[in-house]
């Protein structure tokens, strides 16, 4: 949509349409959104019947040098652009979906040193032009275990995972730089807490420890919108997050205009529902700024804890299958605040709470 003819001249800022993108962007900065971009084409869900985009590039150079002039135009001025603080950018997303007689992709129909070569190409010219911002990539499509045990989806899983530990050793061996490593998961929060435990010690035994890694497309049980379960499912994977490796979590997504995927709101009304209370518990954690240490003995049930020092914040899920009594040791909540997400409640005042009921969210201040 930016660059819609691959022929013309990469460096004549008439080459480039920025209209729709340039909107998309000014009303997240006004709205105090700090963008995550992701270079790349837009899935092509309709990639059964015909593709479009979504080849590798004729020219990977020039492909890069345009990834390289909308980074300039955002954070540079270019072209009548912007100086926003855009840190991360991630190059394209999903590669690792198999194109095979049996799945056709909707995402990338090259192969994987395709993406490799194009990662490496782009990686090195944003770093050399932009050595301010940060990038990574490659937005894994999941990488999910338990597939391994269904013999029609066999290849498929295997497919992504050495395409994870081979492009890892191919930015290596090509000095290509790297500052994050994103990764998607649709699973419940006990599974995504194995595949972020999972993707730390990969990382680490191919010596990439510290390397941050993003969280960035995530929703456990996207079809039970508006239910106390979601909502409890949305919190109980901030909450272990908090504990795990991710640095960073984005849920997917906002668009309450056409896409099946809305979490937080009724995309009818437009209002907010659940799971976006969920959030905004969280957020109160997060003002804080401090994070306490928080240790939950009770499997499926997710805490955390902050505190500013004069106040303090507790947040549970109940994602155990029952009931839970309600026991706090370490903190006096003789004058403690209570609020609940169950399904009837929105964060809703919920005095003296002596219990946490199942597929519910508990909020205590105090």
């Amino acid at each position: 949509n930016i660059f819609r003819d691959f022929s013309a001249d990469v460096d004549d800022p008439e080459s480039y349409d920025f209209t729709f993108t340039d909107l998309l962007l000014e009303q997240l900065v006004n709205a105090g959104v700090e963008p995550y971009y992701r270079l790349g084409v837009t899935i092509e869900n309709a990639a059964k019947v015909k593709s479009y985009w979504i080849d590798p590039p004729s020219d990977y150079d020039k492909w890069a040098s345009i990834c390289e002039h909308i980074v300039r135009h955002y954070t540079k001025g270019w072209a009548n652009g912007y100086y926003y603080k855009i840190t991360y950018w991630e190059i394209w997303g999903e590669a690792d979906d198999l194109n095979s007689p049996n799945h056709v992709s909707q995402l990338w129909n090259g192969s994987a040193e395709d993406y490799y070569k194009l990662y490496t190409k782009t990686a090195k010219l944003l770093k050399e032009k932009h050595p301010e911002i940060k990038v990574g990539g490659y937005g894994a499509i999941g990488f999910y275990h338990w597939y391994k045990k269904e013999e029609e989806r066999r290849e498929e899983v295997n497919y992504r995972f050495s395409f994870f530990r081979n492009f890892i050793k191919y930015i290596d061996e090509h000095d290509a730089p790297i500052d994050f490593f994103s990764w998607h998961s649709y699973s419940d929060t006990r599974a995504t807490v194995g595949y972020d435990n999972w993707l730390h010690e990969e990382l680490t035994s191919l010596g990439h420890p510290e390397l941050e890694t993003h969280l960035n497309e995530w929703d456990p049980y996207a079809f039970e919108f508006g239910t106390a379960h979601h909502s409890a499912e949305v919190a109980a994977m901030m909450l272990a997050m908090q504990h795990g490796h991710a640095d960073i979590c984005c849920i997917y997504d906002m668009r309450t205009n056409t896409a099946p995927f809305c979490p937080l709101f009724d995309i009818r009304t437009h209002k907010p529902i659940h799971a976006y209370y969920s959030l905004v518990a969280f957020n109160v954690l997060y003002r804080l700024g401090m994070q306490v240490e928080t240790v939950c003995d009770t499997d499926g049930l997710y805490a955390a804890a902050a505190s500013d020092g004069a106040h303090h914040a507790l947040l549970l899920s109940n994602l155990t299958g029952s009931d839970q009594p309600l026991v706090v040791e370490g903190a006096d909540l003789s004058g403690a605040r209570f609020h609940i997400i169950d399904q009837e409640r929105l964060l809703s005042w919920a005095p003296h709470a002596k219990t946490i009921p199942n597929n519910a969210v508990l909020l205590i201040e105090w």
